[in-house]
């Protein structure tokens, strides 16, 4: 089950661009049962390692806007510590139920905001450059990601698209190198916490690897706008449950 989830979750990451923290963290909790502290150290981990694959294609295309790219890091870094430590402490068992609902609202939030994205119309009008404002607002956005993997990809690209001038495409490559920057450090925090689960965390690597490759590869071929709505739509789903789980609790 776990190696199936890995390819699967994996290769939808390749083909759409969406699901690598907004996806895993409900995923590992409603159908494997998870913890959601262990589940979220675990999505950020996997959701990093994913994206290192990506990486290159992008670097490759020109789509990463670097100048962009270290705005947002200066921001961000110091974000994910600050979320990956509320993590850290906000992981006792009385708390739990919290922490759920916490993840389903901030899961829902990302999957309407990507749906959101997906209905507005695409041509961009004149973009009034606000750049330097990037670092303050990527510091929340690191610290979402610190907190529950998730993030990253919604924000991010919302506020290059409201700040900056970049092409969609490079909004796109630009993101997904930030994405892997904060998720690697917030991955790296909670690896050295203990605050993940090391079995499943390697089912989920070795089955994604292939999965990753095969979604890039599909990618080219297949249409990918009506599967990121559907996408979207069943991690919709999966956070409102996540969240009656919570309040249920």
């Amino acid at each position: 089950m776990e190696f199936v989830i890995g390819f699967l979750i994996a290769a939808a990451i390749g083909l759409t661009g969406v699901g690598a923290g907004v996806l895993t963290v409900p995923v590992l909790v409603m159908f494997l049962g998870v913890p959601a502290a262990p589940a979220v150290g675990t999505a950020l981990v996997f959701s990093s390692l994913v994206k290192l694959l990506a990486a290159p294609v992008y670097i490759a295309r020109k789509q990463v806007h670097w100048r962009t790219l270290g705005l947002l890091v200066t921001g961000g870094l110091p974000g994910v510590v600050v979320g990956s430590v509320l993590l850290r402490h906000f992981n006792v068992k009385q708390h739990e139920s919290l922490l759920y609902t916490l993840l389903g609202i901030v899961i829902v939030s990302m999957s309407v905001l990507n749906i959101y994205k997906m209905l507005r119309n695409p041509q961009r009008g004149q973009v009034r450059e606000r750049s330097g404002w990037l670092p303050l607002a990527a510091l929340p956005i690191g610290a979402e990601v610190g907190f529950s993997s998730a993030g990253a990809g919604a924000l991010g690209s919302m506020v290059m698209m409201a700040w900056t001038s970049l092409t969609a495409a490079q909004v796109v490559g630009t993101d997904m190198i930030f994405g892997l920057v904060v998720s690697g450090v917030g991955g790296g925090i909670q690896l050295h916490a203990g605050n993940y689960a090391p079995e499943l965390l390697l089912k989920l690597v070795v089955a994604g690897i292939p999965g990753a490759v095969l979604g890039a590869q599909m990618a080219t071929r297949l249409p990918s706008r009506p599967l990121r709505y559907a996408l979207s739509a069943w991690i919709l789903g999966l956070g409102a449950q996540l969240c009656y789980r919570g309040l249920a609790g």
